[in-house]
């Protein structure tokens, strides 16, 4: 874990420079300014080959003396910000971290920028910005033509193997492989693909040039032994399985060749038959619990896109009702939501090799289309989206695919409403997740009356418990009604009388009535506006930290 407060320390003996921004921000500072900070010290990263760069809110710019900073107090109004900002720039990047720190009793925000992409020019609201000295100033197109025409990583996988010959390879992953080509090739008569040297074949599948083994054969086709061949690369699959708590009941190590591993690893999962629903709901026909092109598909992408100079094992962990699979490397798309909207295949992949050969080997497809498949084949199931789990400063990719219901009124919408789209489906997923969505998402699914709420309070609206018989369960979620404990709340105050009565006695007189899915900050902070709204209308009256019943609020006891 970093020492926030060394990195402090050390920006500021070093004066503020194109990757260092302080701003004093004592009372609060300008959210669109932060942006355009935002998009300049992101591309000021990127040009100088930083992995990011830090805007530091609390600190004179000039003496650096610390004079604090109240911008965005507390971690939600700091997650909001996030959230809040990543609508406006590109990709949907943000803050890497948003780290408060107390010096000298005042407290210092450190926002840590990332560095744009690679190739990719960082814009906040529609325009990349760039320091100018103290100042920002539209990126130049100098400096946009050096950021897009950034060369490509070399592709790891392409580089050839000098010392390693067809002997280097497993005799049944090629006769599998020669199986696959046929398949994605049928255009080329078998008879002819039957023909083919070794040799001929392997430079046909782009797992061979000028004669010699490139790396992406020896991961999809080697023998186990000739991984020495590639040292110290990584080529491992580490299957766990866990139980409720996360206690490992047993594990296995796969290796290579991948395109035979993939089955072995799969062949372990616990994929039960299931008949019903929690709660009696039937199925129309059965089914497994975990579809079987998206546990395959998430592993080959696993495979396909992991960043072998890292030196990881992809990990690959079956726990009750859901699957994990990790692996190094960035997300190249950036984000999951541009995956998902992007038309077409992607611009570049990091294995270029290895992918084309998992393209003729029948084990991926390159349109673009793998991700959002899966997608689509959870919300037939009526199960919960997967979650992905990106980290791009890290350089490490996750994702989970349940197989199990999490909450019965998502289930049951799904299968109640068939023209549900599949982003309305993505945030109303995040909703029964407790998840933050986005502004415009929110006002959307409100409008069909999908969901209720504000806030962090968001849930499944009345209506869809109505449509999907669930009013108990809502009713349970909801809490009672604002009236009903406006009056429960009076019949304490009168009950308390001259001594009145604090917070945490109103807490335990309605806390129960509260919302039943809210945190307990989430319910206090409900009854503070409800206490709130009582003593606006007269019925309450607060005097240091106690509440007194008012003779408004006596006379409708009395009623």
């Amino acid at each position: 874990m970093e020492n926030y407060n060394d990195i402090l320390v050390y920006l500021l003996n070093h004066s503020e420079n194109e990757v260092v921004e302080f701003k004093a921000a004592k009372n609060n500072y300008d959210v669109d300014d932060l942006g355009k900070y935002f998009s300049a010290l992101s591309n000021e990263a990127n040009l100088r080959e930083h992995d990011f760069a830090w805007i530091v809110f609390g600190i004179d710019n000039k003496t650096h003396a610390v004079t604090g900073t109240n911008f965005k107090e507390g971690e939600q109004a700091l997650n909001r910000l996030k959230q809040d900002m990543s609508q406006h720039t590109t990709d949907n990047l943000i803050f890497r971290e948003i780290v408060p720190l107390f010096i000298e009793g005042k407290r210092v925000l450190m926002f840590k920028v990332p560095a744009s992409p690679r190739n990719i020019v960082m814009h906040w609201k529609g325009i990349a910005y760039a320091r100018d000295g103290e100042s920002l100033k539209p990126l130049n197109q100098t400096k946009r033509d050096e950021i897009r025409h950034q060369s490509p990583i070399p592709d790891w996988t392409a580089q050839l193997v000098p010392n390693a010959t067809i002997d280097d390879l497993d005799e049944l992953a090629l006769a599998t492989a020669r199986v696959m080509y046929k398949k994605v090739h049928s255009n080329i008569p078998s008879q002819e693909i039957d023909g083919w040297s070794k040799e001929d074949f392997l430079s046909n599948s782009n797992m061979m040039r000028d004669g010699q083994i490139t790396r992406a054969a020896i991961l999809l086709l080697g023998k186990p032994l000739s991984l020495n061949k590639i040292h110290p690369a990584v080529a491992q699959i580490t299957w766990t399985l866990q139980d409720d708590e996360d206690i490992v009941d047993d594990y296995e190590h796969f290796t290579i060749p991948f395109l035979l591993t993939v089955d072995k690893v799969l062949a372990k999962i616990r994929n039960k038959t299931m008949r019903e629903l929690p709660g009696g709901t039937l199925f129309p026909d059965t089914m497994k619990q975990y579809d079987d092109y998206t546990i395959r598909e998430a592993l080959h992408n696993a495979i396909a896109h992991q960043d072998y100079t890292l030196q990881q094992r992809i990990v690959f962990v079956e726990s009750p009702g859901k699957l994990y699979y990790g692996n190094g490397g960035s997300f190249i798309p950036g984000t999951i939501e541009k995956a998902l909207e992007h038309k077409g295949p992607q611009l570049h992949y990091r294995n270029e090799c290895l992918c084309k050969g998992m393209v003729h080997f029948n084990m991926i497809d390159t349109v673009g289309r793998g991700i959002k498949k899966i997608y689509m084949e959870q919300k037939n199931r009526f199960f919960p989206m997967p979650d992905y789990d990106i980290d791009n400063e890290n350089r490490t990719v996750g994702v989970t695919i349940y197989g199990k219901m999490l909450d019965e009124k998502y289930s049951e919408l799904l299968k109640s409403d068939n023209k549900l789209t599949l982003k309305e489906c993505i945030w109303l997923d995040a909703v029964q997740k407790h998840r933050p969505i986005t502004k415009q998402a929110v006002a959307h699914l409100k409008e069909r009356k999908l969901i209720e709420g504000r806030g962090s309070d968001l849930s499944i609206s009345l209506g869809v418990a109505r449509m999907t018989h669930q009013v108990g369960q809502y009713t349970k979620n909801k809490g009672l009604a604002f009236d009903t404990l406006k009056k429960l709340i009076l019949q304490l105050a009168h009950n308390a009388g001259e001594d009145g009565f604090k917070r945490a006695d109103a807490y335990e007189a309605v806390g129960h009535a509260l919302p039943g899915e809210k945190s307990f900050k989430s319910k206090n902070d409900y009854l503070g506006r409800i206490l709130i709204k009582m003593a606006t209308d007269g019925r309450l009256t607060l005097v240091g930290r106690t509440w007194y019943i008012t003779s408004k609020g006596e006379n409708e006891i009395n009623v």
